[in-house]
């Protein structure tokens, strides 16, 4: 074997990517991912196994008269012998592109990171040595209730390596668990579902989720058809989590500032400073969130509305999207702050909405369905915008939808399809109960760390029957 194609470190590869560019500026960011799973079927594991990736981004910047231009160009599984034609293959599209509109200068001045030349950090099928013998407890105990559990646990590990032709050298490890758990009833008619998301499976229960769906299925023995129509409506905490992230996506600064979306204000303008909710809301991002932690600084792949690959290493803080009630920033990175006039507020990871209460979603079903029958939903799924003006969502509710009265979950209703949207919802909400982690139902392949409270909402818009489960 030649040394050529001996197995290259990460750093390595960031680092000779760099000294192979011919470029005026050069990031590389190198991604190790490994992987491990379980999935079960009927009481019983099915398969298992484990994953290992890498992918290797490479944005060079070429300054010309009419600006900078950036080209960028990713690929997997690349090894020594791949990085001169990547280099050279992003150094093409730059020299060939036109002039980069969210161009900046590189990052520079960030202290490196004193683990960058470390190797990658790995997952193993160790990662489920706990878990695995209480899941087999579920299994047994769910065949002897005359139920049977599908469901899968996947658990992943990203080390990202980030060099720049300024100096930077940052590396992040990035944990990343999620276990889904769905029951039925023997012939199928009935079903429920329970999410969790995890750093290493430690704090995961499958034997309590188990009880958990149990409970649903028993409620689901009576079934209740009902209209549609608008009715006071318990969202858990992975409910919220979908429609607030999809609010978070639809919050960049540029666009409210042209008038496209939720947050632009009438006549010009945006909304910041507006109250969004009556409720002392406090939605928000923070990378060094205990249990939820992200990257402390930025991993742009490439650019877009919320993203500039010109950012890449930009330090990350605590951002507070709305605070108190009140719309306190947007989205933008540094060229959308300087087109805007407002701070820079680049995206981050993960969020948390806290509304100082203190009541479980059990304490709040309690409280339900006294002046009139109440919906408990379970989850969310096929969530699709209508209208970017209003943040107008559709989608259908899944998994069981229960009717609670005087304070009782009394059967299970119906699937609806909903019209609402999250900042409408934020301003009728009329409690909000203990912020809890959770695993977003809808874009839990895409974004997992998320803490949130159930949300009372008096109204909420059940616009049509659904025959979805």
């Amino acid at each position: 074997m030649t040394s050529s194609k001996r197995t290259v470190t990460p750093h390595e590869i960031v680092e000779r990517a760099l000294a192979l560019s011919t470029a005026d500026g050069c990031v590389v960011i190198a991604d190790e991912q490994s992987g491990a799973n379980l999935r079960w079927a009927g009481n019983a594991l099915t398969t298992n196994g484990v994953t290992r990736g890498r992918t290797l981004t490479v944005i060079a910047t070429v300054d010309g008269k009419e600006g900078t231009a950036s080209g960028v160009v990713s690929r997997s599984a690349v090894t020594a012998d791949d990085l001169e034609p990547l280099v050279r293959a992003a150094e093409a599209a730059a020299r060939g592109g036109a002039p980069a509109e969210d161009a900046q200068p590189l990052v520079s001045g960030v202290p490196a990171s004193p683990d960058f030349t470390d190797a990658p950090a790995e997952t193993t099928s160790a990662v489920f040595a706990d878990f695995a013998p209480a899941l087999g407890e579920s299994f047994a105990r769910a065949r002897e209730g005359g139920r049977e559990l599908y469901g899968f646990a996947h658990h992943e590990m990203s080390s990202s390596y980030l060099g720049t032709s300024t100096g930077l050298r940052l590396r992040h490890d990035q944990p990343n668990g999620t276990l889904e758990l769905n029951a039925k009833s023997p012939d199928r008619t009935r079903s429920a579902w329970a999410g969790r998301a995890t750093r290493d499976f430690k704090d995961v229960d499958p034997t309590a989720m188990d009880a958990e769906l149990a409970q649903r299925l028993g409620w689901a023995e009576r079934r209740i058809e009902l209209p549609a129509g608008r009715y006071e409506t318990l969202l858990p905490p992975t409910a919220v989590a979908d429609l607030l992230i999809y609010q978070l996506w639809s919050s960049a600064a540029r666009d409210a500032v042209e008038g496209r979306t939720v947050f632009s204000r009438p006549g010009g303008g945006t909304r910041l400073g507006d109250r969004l909710s009556p409720l002392p809301l406090t939605l928000r991002s923070d990378p060094a969130e205990p249990g939820l932690e992200s990257a402390p600084f930025v991993l742009a792949h490439a650019s877009g509305d919320d993203s500039s690959v010109f950012d890449n290493g930009l330090p990350l803080s605590r951002t507070d999207w709305v605070r108190d009630g009140r719309l306190e920033r947007l989205v933008t990175t540094r060229h959308s702050a300087d087109l805007t006039g407002l701070p820079v507020a680049p995206a981050i990871s993960n969020l948390i909405l806290e509304g100082g209460g203190e009541q479980s979603l059990d304490e709040m079903v309690a409280a339900s369905g006294h002046q009139g029958p109440a919906l408990l939903l379970t989850c969310l799924w096929y969530i699709r915008e209508v209208d970017p003006a209003s943040l107008l969502l559709t989608g259908l509710t899944r998994d069981g939808v229960y009717l609670v009265e005087n304070g009782e979950v009394v059967g299970e209703v119906n699937n609806f399809r909903f019209n609402e949207s999250p900042v409408d919802l934020l301003s009728r909400a009329t409690e909000a109960g203990r912020t809890e982690r959770t695993l977003p139902r809808e874009w839990g392949d895409w974004f997992t760390r998320a803490a949130m409270p159930a949300l009372r909402i008096p109204d909420f818009n059940m616009s049509s029957v659904s025959q979805g489960v």
